[in-house]
């Protein structure tokens, strides 16, 4: 269980912040980047989950995220060095992500256009909190590669990588999920206002 007593330490205010095995990085390092980003989109389901409260099985289903969020957050804060006792995103829970985004999406509308954020509040939330799991995403990438680059023995675990794309993918069916299984979508009109 974490304890958290003192919320102010005072030990960023150099610009540094901490990993989980205490070495210390710059507050613009890619990797920060990321999990500052999976924060950031799980503030965004928490927004999206106001309005879900009378669908159990889809709020249930952004519960389960935003738990799962937290431990994507602690594995990318913690290189991995081969630490058996470091919390890490487990293949289960990509396959879990997987099943749910197969079975919502064969309750939705067939796509005919690309779908523009928008429709239903948690809907609209939920393509913002896709969004920023992408860009997530592109920070995890970014960190991959400077850390090859830098030769630095700190790989990632590949169910983080794999976790967060899904996860981006889920939030997208249930967005046209919560848009009245797609029936509400907000579709894209090439050129309509040329």
């Amino acid at each position: 269980m974490v304890k958290l007593t003192k919320i102010y330490t005072r030990t960023g205010d150099n610009g540094t912040t901490m990993l989980a095995d205490g070495s210390r990085r710059p507050k613009h390092d890619a990797r920060i980047a990321c999990y500052g980003d999976v924060d950031e989109a799980n503030a965004a389901i928490g927004i999206a989950r106001l309005h879900t409260q009378d669908d159990a099985a889809l709020d249930a289903i952004l519960q389960r995220l935003q738990n799962d969020l937290f431990d994507l957050g602690a594995d990318l804060a913690t290189p991995n060095t081969g630490d058996d006792k470091a919390l890490r995103i487990q293949p289960e829970q990509v396959t879990r992500l997987e099943n749910e985004i197969d079975e919502i999406n064969t309750q939705l509308e067939p796509l005919n256009s690309f779908v523009l954020p928008g429709g239903a509040a948690a809907a609209a939330q939920l393509h913002l909190a896709r969004t920023i799991m992408r860009r997530a995403e592109r920070h995890l990438s970014l960190a991959i590669e400077q850390a090859q680059d830098d030769k630095a023995d700190e790989g990632f675990n590949p169910a983080a990588c794999q976790y967060i794309n899904r996860a981006s993918d889920l939030l997208f069916v249930v967005a046209r999920l919560a848009n009245d299984k797609g029936q509400g979508d907000v579709l894209w009109v090439p050129g309509a206002n040329r």
